[in-house]
C-alpha cells in the first residue's frame, strides 16, 4: 500500500505543523481562509470543545465517541484515527477519521438527506389506475 501524501507532506509530518502553517502550506483556499480567519478571531466554543475531546481520545484520556452537532469543523491532521459521530438532523453518524479526509468538514461525511426511492404509482395517482378495484 502507497504510503499517504497530501501536497507532498506524509501523515507524520503534517501532525507535527501548527495549524497556521498547515493552512498556508496544505489547505485549499476556503479552507485557508476559514482556519486563518478563526486563529484570528479564536474559534467558536464548540469547535474548541471537539477538538479538545479528539486531543484527548488520541492520547487515551476520552474513551467514547465524540459526538457534535456542529457539522462545518474542518478536518486537522491531529484528528486522524478518532472516532468521532456527527448529527445529521435524525441521528448521529459515526465514523473514524482517515487521513484521505483531512481538510473537509465533518458535514460531508454525515448526509443530511436521503436519495428519493419512488415505487409504482399508488391505485387513482395516474389515469390508468382510476378504474382499478382496490378490493
Amino acid at each position: 500500500m502507497p504510503e499517504f501524501k497530501l501536497r507532498g507532506y506524509t501523515l507524520e509530518e503534517l501532525q507535527k505543523i501548527s495549524i497556521e502553517e498547515f493552512a498556508q502550506k496544505v489547505a485549499d483556499s476556503r479552507l485557508k481562509r476559514t482556519l486563518l480567519r478563526r486563529l484570528e478571531l479564536g474559534f467558536p466554543p464548540e469547535w474548541e470543545k471537539f477538538y479538545k475531546k479528539c486531543w484527548l481520545q488520541k492520547q487515551g484520556k476520552y474513551k467514547k465517541v465524540v459526538k457534535t452537532h456542529a457539522r462545518e469543523v474542518p478536518i486537522l491532521p491531529f484528528m486522524v484515527g478518532c472516532k468521532v459521530a456527527v448529527y445529521n438532523g435524525k441521528e448521529f453518524v459515526e465514523f473514524e477519521i482517515k487521513p484521505e479526509m483531512i481538510g473537509r468538514r465533518l458535514g460531508e461525511f454525515a448526509p443530511s438527506t436521503k436519495k428519493v426511492q419512488h415505487s409504482a404509482p399508488g391505485v387513482g395517482a395516474s389515469r390508468s389506475t382510476r378504474h382499478l378495484h382496490v378490493k
